[in-house]
């Protein structure tokens, strides 16, 4: 029995397209002046420093921009990154410049499985501060109050199963009674070793019929009465 949700973001409830498109593109062009004009802020002094410790160079604020703006080329999942990212497009959500992209079919399901008292949680690479600010800033209004938790690489990897095993943990359920939904094979194995129940979200993908995992094209395609 399902007990609880945790959903990837991107390519699962949203867009690969508005992150890769939208959401990379505005941090990478405001990322050296949000840098340079915050630097002195001890949150941002303390990013920029674990970026020089994470890449082994001088710590400087040159460097650590250029560090960064290597990694977003690279699409690299590194937590100071990640968590600048989310403080740059914290300010483009206020600002109005983009909405954040949940499809309407997660939208749907997510807000039918919360009124069958299923809790909710968002596990993504993107920081906790950028999870909740997409689902804050939806066409759909607020979404946040949906979720009972977000989850990023502070907690572990995305494809490491003692990620997982630290989330039931935290979750307070048997592995046995989480769903975990993601567009990416690799995760879902994780999951699935640490035994969590999983579905592969396929989206535009053609399924994949040697995966060990249930297979769904979109959230309406997903029945959690039915899976184990």
């Amino acid at each position: 029995m399902i007990k609880a949700i945790v959903t990837d973001i991107e390519g699962t409830t949203s867009s690969l397209s508005f992150v890769k498109d939208v959401l990379f593109p505005y941090a990478r062009i405001h990322l050296p002046d949000f840098v340079r004009r915050s630097q002195d802020d001890p949150q941002i002094k303390q990013l920029l420093a674990d970026t020089c410790n994470e890449a082994g160079i001088k710590p400087d604020t040159e460097n650590a921009i250029s560090q960064l703006i290597q990694w977003i080329e690279q699409d690299k999942k590194i937590t100071p990154l990640k968590a600048l990212q989310g403080l740059i497009w914290e300010a483009g959500y206020r600002q109005g410049d983009f909405k954040g992209h949940v499809y309407q079919d997660a939208i749907d399901n997510l807000k039918a499985w919360k009124t069958e008292g299923i809790s909710l949680y968002v596990y993504s690479s993107g920081s906790v501060l950028a999870q909740k600010l997409l689902f804050e800033h939806t066409e759909s209004g607020d979404l946040t109050p949906l979720f009972s938790g977000f989850f990023d690489t502070l907690i572990g990897g995305k494809k490491e199963a003692d990620s997982y095993r630290k989330i039931a943990e935290a979750i307070g359920y048997p592995a046995e009674n989480i769903l975990f939904l993601s567009d990416i094979k690799e995760e879902l194995d994780a999951a699935k070793s640490a035994s969590f129940v999983t579905v592969w979200l396929t989206r535009d993908n053609k399924p994949d019929v040697h995966a060990e995992h249930s297979q769904a094209h979109d959230f309406y395609a997903i029945n959690i009465h039915t899976l184990k």
